[in-house]
């Protein structure tokens, strides 16, 4: 008896959503366009024996049980509609229970609601730890404000409103520049007659001792102590940072943004200032024009920037995030410094990137990675689970204490833009983004709310998954969620073992 289109593409729909594959995944391996594929598994097309062949081949059945399969009671629609949804795919649930509960409408109805409902506390729980602040807003007592949302979470809030961009602190540097008579290299010889011939600042090196202050400023007898040992480009920003400390406190040029700022935390807008004059620092050091042009020149090449410039790779890497005029813009880019323990100390998201506020970062990003090979850029594609892809690249810096890196400090500095955009990088030249898919390394934001179920990084089980403990079973990372292709790849072993 010949099967109808409509139960084919019933069936063909089922066996996908049992193996987790995406529907635009299934019509690039059989050759066909994700349209028709749609209209095939809706039966408004014909199945040809040469498809139906590929498909069942894919799908890892039999023909025989395939035509079987056609007669059999069929899975509500609604109901295997959820069988995309990670947490059904990863309770495993059988055929038969599935059937079983379609027999029952009344059932299906509830539990369609009661996990429509779920997916809608889902979603509450991941924009929890960025939003609760904002639901407390009205709250009298400090002591109720979100335990997990720090002051730094808000200047780096304060940043991506902003969008990194604070046109009157260019103009200003600018023209402190012109009225100093810099060229376009600074040296911290002409930082400091500036600071005593504009400002009346006094500076004086101090030679090493025991602690970790390297700068004292003492705004109101106008003196600036600075320990000698430092090199020239970490000499030159704290000199540049005094400049504007210096004018911020003289004209309060800061003092719009801090008026425009609601901050829940009082160390926010402290922060906020120290921020803004490291922004200055960097308008100073790195001029606007110039630089915006080097950066296009040398395609973004932070490398040769830091050399040209004379500055350190980090803050050129930082002045590369403020190129936000909106005249000569520069990339969206992403920013991201890390320590060798993956701690993230400073973050920056202008591409859209979404960063974990205080869980571990993903391990499979370029930054963590650029710890394995510290003395060479570490590049890659990364692609998140929602299939948005990234360019990133990060080196490894570091500043040892009498010859030691394990005294001194050691950080990783990441950059990144969209993929498409990464064609204008030099550091994609031999990283043509040919094949999204097989060039990409699979990332998410942070395990706890990540919908791989094949990461053999993982740290700690996804809350977007049951966590489900078998011991027959073992996946190459013990926390990755067991889901219900896993049993049928186990089931399919077994019967090559049989035959």
């Amino acid at each position: 008896m010949k099967a109808n289109n409509a139960a084919m593409g019933r069936q063909l729909r089922e066996l996908r959503i049992k193996r987790g594959l995406p529907q635009g995944e299934v019509a690039r391996r059989l050759e066909i366009s994700p349209a028709y594929l749609s209209l095939i598994e809706k039966g408004k097309r014909v199945v040809q024996l040469p498809l139906l062949f590929k498909a069942i081949e894919l799908y890892g059945v039999t023909m025989e049980d395939f035509m079987a399969s056609l007669g059999a009671r069929r899975v509500d629609d609604g109901l295997a509609h959820l069988l995309d949804e990670p947490l059904l795919r990863s309770l495993n649930l059988a055929e038969e229970d599935l059937v079983s509960i379609s027999a029952e409408p009344k059932m299906v109805t509830t539990i369609t609601a009661l996990f429509n409902l779920y997916k809608n506390t889902r979603s509450q729980l991941d924009g929890l730890l960025a939003d609760i602040s904002h639901r407390e807003r009205g709250a009298a007592d400090e002591e109720s404000l979100r335990f997990d949302y720090s002051p730094f979470d808000e200047v780096s809030d304060f940043l991506e409103k902003h969008r990194n961009w604070f046109p009157a602190l260019e103009e200003r540097a600018e023209e402190f520049r012109r009225t100093s008579g810099f060229g376009r290299i600074v040296s911290s010889d002409a930082l400091i007659s500036s600071l005593r011939d504009h400002l009346g600042v006094q500076v004086e090196l101090l030679p090493p001792q025991a602690g970790s202050v390297i700068r004292r400023w003492d705004a109101e007898k106008g003196c600036l102590w600075l320990h000698s040992h430092l090199g020239e480009q970490r000499m030159k920003f704290q000199l540049a940072h005094v400049i504007a400390l210096r004018l911020f406190d003289d004209e309060g040029v800061h003092k719009q943004w801090l008026a425009e700022s609601s901050t829940r935390h009082g160390e926010s807008h402290q922060l906020i200032k120290i921020h803004l004059a490291n922004y200055f620092a960097g308008a100073l050091l790195l001029p606007y024009s110039s630089f915006y042009d080097e950066v296009h020149r040398t395609r973004y090449d932070v490398e040769l920037l830091a050399q040209m410039f004379q500055s350190s790779y980090e803050t050129v890497a930082h002045r590369i995030c403020n190129l936000g005029d909106p005249k000569r813009r520069g990339l969206p880019m992403h920013f991201l410094r890390v320590d060798i323990a993956g701690n993230i100390s400073k973050r920056y998201s202008g591409d859209g990137i979404r960063f974990p506020h205080h869980d571990g970062s993903c391990p499979k990003l370029a930054v963590h990675l650029a710890f394995l090979t510290p003395n060479v850029i570490a590049k890659q594609y990364s692609m998140f689970p929602d299939r948005t892809t990234y360019f990133c690249f990060a080196k490894v810096v570091g500043d040892p204490v009498s010859g030691s890196l394990s005294r001194g400090t050691v950080y990783s500095i990441g950059l990144g833009t969209h993929a498409d955009h990464a064609k204008h990088l030099a550091y994609a030249d031999d990283l043509p983004f040919a094949d999204p898919r097989k060039m990409s390394v699979p990332v998410g934001t942070t395990c706890r709310f990540c919908e791989r179920t094949d990461c053999n990084m993982r740290s700690a089980p996804s809350y977007k998954f049951a966590f489900r403990v078998d011991e027959r079973t073992k996946k190459d990372n013990f926390f990755s969620p067991l889901v219900d292709v896993d049993r049928l790849a186990d089931g399919a072993g077994k019967r090559r073992k049989k035959s």
